[in-house]
Formats: structure tokens, sequence, C-alpha cells
């Protein structure tokens, strides 16, 4: 009787032992080892590249024709915007995100987009069954008959369909649920889910397809299985947002054909997901008017500027060590702009718990905001609002100066079709700009002070 030989894989990282480990040596998880059967040699044969199929010599640089095939539009313009203009012809992206957060309907709804353009795509789902496939497609209103559905979770089988229908775009929900026999190990684990990914790459690569990987998350919110299945796509995206909250941000962090800073809002409602056209006027419809601890800053995502809304909450704490908590902005940022505050302006925030947050979910990543989260945390302290038609841009350094930012000029177009009456921003961004906006009144600030005396 043949002996099955064994190995322990960290699925984190796949890192590989003959022996189970407590904690992982490459990466340093803590319990990640899993006991996974060695398989034989793997045949690649079947699924090699077009380039080594048809024994193409290296070519100069200048001489390769790309054939102009442009990019395939959904027609969702938030989507295509994070693509990087549409889909790339024969590019493979993976999207993560929580569950329930909105990856399957928003595939569903762009593969329909698609073959209303007489594009033939293939759905294969390994998570549901085509009845539940077909009600969720009935519930956001999709009726092409160019869209393919398939339940399938062997990934030869997947291969096959995919050979005989020949669709141009197709969707896998998702790749940790899909397996190969070459492998005897779960579906899931870091062998089937590299095995598997790379095969679907080789695919598209070779045929032109486009290929769309859904991808399961850990609690920390990164995708799971190894990390070089984000190597091996050409774009990695990202569905953020609560699931008890209308809108969803979907983002790039990895996209070998377009920027990573662009973002895409959408809304979730009955019928689906629906495009935001104007994110600025939907996360400030809400805001309180003259209210202490509340202004408006911009922040440019991408080729496109956001107003939100920054809140600040200043009490007194009951305990010795008082709290700083900040959500959407990082709180490492705010504590050094509160020393900033009782350093050089004065003001006395050691015994007060601190409370930071992003309106609408956002993330602020930028340094932009710095000045922002000053001026409200300065009038929650204060107890006094910051006029309702104004916005606050600016980084602040250490020494209490107020330095420059990039695009300030867009960041003044968004404001000026809000509304805003008046903007404090950098004095080296005011003395750059030479568009005049009638009927809104650009402030140069140099320092924190100055800043704050003009507010208060």
């Amino acid at each position: 009787m043949v002996k099955i030989k064994t190995v322990f894989g960290c699925q984190n990282c796949g890192y590989q032992s003959p022996k189970w480990l407590g904690k992982c040596p490459d990466c340093g998880s803590w319990n990640s080892f899993v006991e996974e059967a060695v398989s034989p040699s793997v045949d690649h044969s079947g699924f090699s590249l077009a380039i080594s199929a048809q024994g193409i010599p290296p070519q100069s640089i200048l001489s390769i024709d790309t054939g102009e095939e442009g990019r395939q539009k959904t027609e969702i313009s938030e989507f295509d915007r994070v693509l990087g203009g549409g889909l790339v012809v024969g590019s493979i992206v993976l999207i993560g995100g929580d569950p329930g957060i909105g990856k399957s309907t928003l595939l569903l709804q762009a593969l329909d987009r698609l073959s209303r353009k007489k594009i033939q795509a293939l759905y294969v789902s390994g998570e549901e069954s085509l009845r539940q496939t077909k009600m969720r497609a009935d519930r956001i209103g999709i009726s092409s008959p160019s869209l393919f559905v398939l339940a399938e979770n062997s990934l030869e089988k997947i291969i096959e369909h995919i050979q005989k229908l020949k669709p141009r775009v197709a969707v896998i929900d998702s790749i940790q649920t899909v397996f190969t026999s070459q492998l005897q190990s779960a579906p899931g684990s870091i062998g089937q889910v590299r095995e598997s990914a790379g095969k679907l790459m080789m695919l598209s690569k070779s045929s032109g397809l486009s290929t769309f990987l859904i991808g399961h998350v850990t609690k920390e919110g990164a995708i799971a299985g190894p990390r070089v299945l984000e190597h091996m796509v050409d774009t990695v995206l990202y569905f953020e947002g609560d699931r008890g909250h209308p809108y969803r941000i979907l983002r790039a962090v990895k996209n070998r054909f377009g920027s990573t800073n662009e973002i895409g809002v959408f809304e979730m409602k009955d019928g689906g997901l629906e495009e935001v056209a104007n994110p600025s006027e939907l996360f400030l419809a809400e805001r309180p008017i003259d209210v202490p601890g509340s202004v408006v800053i911009s922040s440019v995502e991408g080729s496109r500027p956001i107003l939100v809304e920054l809140q600040a909450l200043v009490s007194p704490t009951s305990y010795g060590m008082p709290r700083r908590t900040a959500i959407g902005v990082d709180p490492n940022r705010v504590s050094l702009l509160v020393a900033v505050l009782e350093k050089k302006v004065g003001m006395n925030l050691a015994q007060q718990d601190i409370f930071v947050n992003v309106a609408g979910g956002v993330r602020i990543d930028e340094p932009a905001a710095d000045l922002g989260v000053i001026c409200a945390v300065a009038s929650s302290f204060l107890d006094k609002p910051i006029p309702s038609g104004t916005m606050v841009i600016g980084e602040v350094g250490l020494a209490g100066e107020v330095r420059g930012i990039h695009q300030a000029e867009l960041r003044m177009k968004e404001a000026f079709k809000l509304g805003f009456k008046r903007c404090l921003l950098p004095g080296s961004n005011r003395s750059r700009i030479a568009l005049e906006l009638e009927g809104i009144e650009m402030v140069g600030v140099k320092s924190v002070e100055e800043t704050l005396e003009i507010l208060f």
C-alpha cells in the first residue's frame, strides 16, 4: 500500500514544513499550519501560454503589435474608472471584500451590461446553485440572453466549459471554492488557490479571456490565500464599506493598466448597486449646520476631488489615560496633530478624550486633511462652530506650519460647485493659484495659530 506523504503548510504565506509549527518562521503568524497531502508532479502542458506554444522568438519592443483593441466598457462609469478606463482584453482581475458587501452583485451587473452589447459572458458560481443565482439576477433586473451561468467547483470542468462556450468575459465566484483534482488538499488551501489561479491566468493570457476572480477576505481584511495570488493577477480591487451602511467604495490597490488612486462610489439599493455620480454632494447631504466639531475637507482620489465631513468630539476624561480614537483617518496622525495643538497653540488636551470620525465611511490617507483635523478638534474643545460655508485643507508640520498640497485648484473648483463661500488653504498654494472663482473667498494661511485666529 502506497504511503501518502504529507507536509504542513502555512495558510497565510505558503511556507512548508515537515512537521507542525505553532508559529510560522516566514510570516510570523500563529496557528496557521495545516496538514496537506503532497501530490505527484503536475503536468502543465495542457495550459501552456500562447507564447511558448507558438515558439515566438524574442522581438524588439518597437516591433510588437498591440492590436489596438482598446478596452471593453462595462457602461458602469464608476467601475470603469477604477479599472483604468475599462476592462483590458486578456486581463485577470481579483476583487476582495467582506461577506455581503456586494461583490457578486456588482460583477453580475457588469456582465449584464457587457452581454447587452453582444459580448458573450460566463458567470461561474462555486457557492450558489443555478436557481439561487437566477433569484439574485431577477432581484436586480438582469435579463440578457448572452449571459451564461455555471454552477461548478472543479477547475478542469470549468476550463472545459470555457473552451466550449468561448466567452470573452468570465467571473469565478469564488477562487477559494475552486479545486483541481491534481492536488489532494481541500479547496481553499494554499496549494489549491495558487494552482487554480495559475491555470486560469494561463488560460486568460493565451485566449484573450478577461477574467474576474472573487476572493474571500480574512478577519484582518486581506484576501485569503497565498500572498502570491495578488502578484499573479493584473488588478486587485477591494470593496469597502459597512453592510449596515448603504454606501460602498471600490478601491484599486494594484493596477497594471491604470492608476491605483482611483475609487468608485456606489449605493446599495433594492435593485442592486447604483453608481454615485457626485459623491461629495452625497457625503455632505446630512451634514449638521453650525455644530461645534464639524468641518468640511477635500480629498483627491485619483483624478476626482471629494468633499467629506470630518467630525471631532472632545470631552473631559474620567480615567487617568485619555482616549484617542480615529475612524477614517490615521490614529497616529491624529495623536501627532493633537500634540501640535498642545505645544504650539497652548490648548490643554492632556485630560480630554478625543474622537475623530470621517462621515460616510470614507477613509482619508493624504496629509491634506491635517488642517481639517486641527480645526475640528479645536472647534469641539472651544465649543465654537466653524461657519458652514467654509472648507479647510492643508498639511500641518510639527512646527505648526501649514504646508502646501497638490491639486489645490481642482479642490477649489469642487468646493465652488457645491456652493462654499470661503476656503482656508496653505499660503504657498494660494499664491500659485491664478484661477479666480467669483463667489468664493480663498484665504491663504501659514500656521495653525493664524488659521484658528481666522476661524474663531
